[in-house]
């Protein structure tokens, strides 16, 4: 058994299982061909002399259908963790134990407020501190646009429709509540009924529709009958709040992102009181990607902290 599996990896074509990968991605040969550079009769050959090494099927496939099978899927996961490891070479062929080095890029949605997700920051900076990081703040799409294009190394957002090409982990759950600001008539009321925020103006983000990453909150406001005017929208949690206190409108907020402006007198929650929307806030990163040796470590520990860490400690309620 020893002696077939030298043989096997000193005959087999590393660049098979690169091209194999590429066409589980691509969902296609010819697609697979024209990322690769290659002839499609190229691309088709190489999966048949990677089925005969396998000695299994790997892809059923015809004019009008295209499925990895079992077999496929386990080697497509294992093609996958060899190109990160292979990717990483320069990196740990550069650094010394001890002295990472290297820049991560990473997008979040403007309402990112998760004490665990702090705690794993601060812990890899302690024991990285020459690894740098940068971080933009953007609407929920254009975060996962960022992974997608490689600007970022991975991101955390809402999540409006789920892209096949990206993984998504639920780093956490929040609620949200409506709140007014100082100014409005509403302000310092208590015991409202849901009914008394129906003609009253608007105030949100962009995302807030039913067909948005913020859909919970529009269906709950459906399902109300608002009727009032929408006077002001924003992608940045930050500028609908600056709305809300300014007294343009009433709007929702995560709850537990702005306690502390509650507490402060800058906002007043109104109703609901109870079961407000939620919202699930993901993890997003390609898998295929390539990254260097920073960004694979703190993508790890990330993972792994998601893992660990109960769901009910991940979740801020109303």
């Amino acid at each position: 058994m020893a002696r077939q599996r030298r043989r096997f990896v000193w005959e087999i074509d590393w660049n098979l299982l690169r091209t194999f990968m590429v066409i589980v991605q691509e969902r296609g040969l010819t697609a697979a061909g024209e990322k690769l550079s290659l002839k499609q009769p190229t691309v088709s050959n190489a999966l048949k002399r990677l089925e005969i090494h396998m000695d299994c099927r790997l892809i059923e496939r015809n004019a009008s259908h295209f499925a990895v099978t079992p077999a496929g899927q386990r080697l497509f996961n294992e093609c996958v963790a060899l190109f990160e490891i292979v990717s990483g070479l320069p990196q740990h062929m550069e650094e010394q134990p001890g002295d990472l080095t290297g820049h991560i890029e990473i997008a979040l949605a403007s309402h990112v407020v998760c004490p665990f997700l702090d705690e794993v920051l601060a812990g890899f900076h302690t024991n990285f501190p020459q690894v740098t990081l940068s971080l933009s703040v953007a609407s929920s799409q254009e975060v996962m646009a960022a992974v997608l294009n490689r600007d970022a190394g991975f991101g955390v957002c809402l999540m409006q429709e789920r892209h096949p090409k990206l993984e998504y982990d639920l780093l956490y759950r929040e609620s949200f509540g409506y709140f007014c600001g100082a100014r409005h008539p509403l302000f310092g009321v208590a015991d409202l009924p849901l009914q008394a925020l129906r003609q009253e103006p608007y105030v949100s983000f962009k995302t807030d529709q039913m067909s948005g990453a913020l859909w919970p909150v529009a269906l709950l406001r459906q399902q109300q009958g608002f009727e009032g005017q929408t006077v002001g929208t924003s992608s940045h949690l930050e500028e609908v709040k600056r709305l809300i206190i300014a007294g343009f409108g009433f709007g929702p907020l995560p709850i537990h992102v702005v306690e502390e402006d509650v507490r402060a007198g800058r906002l007043w929650r109104l109703p609901p009181y109870h079961d407000p929307p939620v919202i699930d806030v993901h993890l997003v990163y390609d898998r295929a990607a390539r990254r260097n040796r920073a960004e694979t470590i703190l993508l790890t520990e990330l993972r792994k902290a998601i893992d660990t860490i109960p769901f009910e400690q991940r979740t801020y309620p109303g």
